[in-house]
């Protein structure tokens, strides 16, 4: 008789995860619109979701690599701004009194996320592959971001649409970044994000957690 699989997920936090993206996918397609799932961010919470699901240690592991230091200066970021002060203007539309509560508190996912990620990858192990793997990941969303949504600068009949998705055309969002080709700026910032933070991210989580059993993997 075949032994019965041990889900190391409990059913209770994929129910939770599957009702949240239920309450945001709407809002957000709404509010937002479709381009914004191709932040970095919004694509690692579907993701990790998925891999809940899955129970994919691979998955998880990838949105780890991709999302657990920008998400933790997110974190910061947003406790300076709601004690007044500015550090990075990640979360300046928190404090968007145009959007409403409901759909800023939504947005409240990127405080949870990290935790949420790290509790998995304790139950999951840490793929190796996550590195390779959310480097092409990323690398594609990177494109897609230059080749098919607005840049700096523009300016659309709702202000509330994303623009300069991923940074991909610079850090001011009020113009498109002029110093080097466009094209070289796209590949030297994803080799900026592979060395300071998908790189130590995967020498961190590759110390710190177990490997997943073949099982899993």
């Amino acid at each position: 008789m075949a032994a019965v699989k041990k889900h190391k997920i409990p059913m209770a936090a994929k129910v939770a995860g599957t009702a949240f993206l239920a309450i945001l996918l709407p809002v957000y397609l709404h509010t937002y619109g479709p381009t914004n799932f191709l932040w970095f961010c919004d694509a690692a919470l579907l993701l990790t979701v998925l891999g809940m699901w899955l129970e994919s240690p691979l998955l998880i592991s990838m949105c780890a690599v991709g999302i657990l230091l920008p998400q933790c200066l997110w974190v910061v970021d947003f406790g300076v701004n709601s004690l007044g002060f500015h550090f990075l203007n990640l979360t300046s539309y928190m404090f968007d009194r145009h959007l409403s509560l409901f759909t800023r508190g939504l947005s409240l996912f990127h405080g949870w996320l990290p935790f949420l990620i790290i509790w998995l990858l304790a139950r999951l192990g840490y793929d190796k592959r996550a590195l390779t793997a959310w480097t092409c990941f990323s690398a594609g969303l990177l494109l897609v971001c230059c080749f098919f949504t607005p840049p700096a600068g523009v300016h659309l009949a709702d202000p509330n649409l994303p623009i300069n998705i991923n940074y991909v055309y610079g850090f001011n969002d009020q113009q498109p970044q002029h110093w080097i080709n466009q094209n070289l700026y796209v590949i030297l910032w994803l080799g900026t994000l592979w060395l300071i933070a998908y790189l130590p991210t995967h020498l961190v989580l590759r110390k710190i957690f177990a490997a997943p059993s073949p099982a899993t993997s």
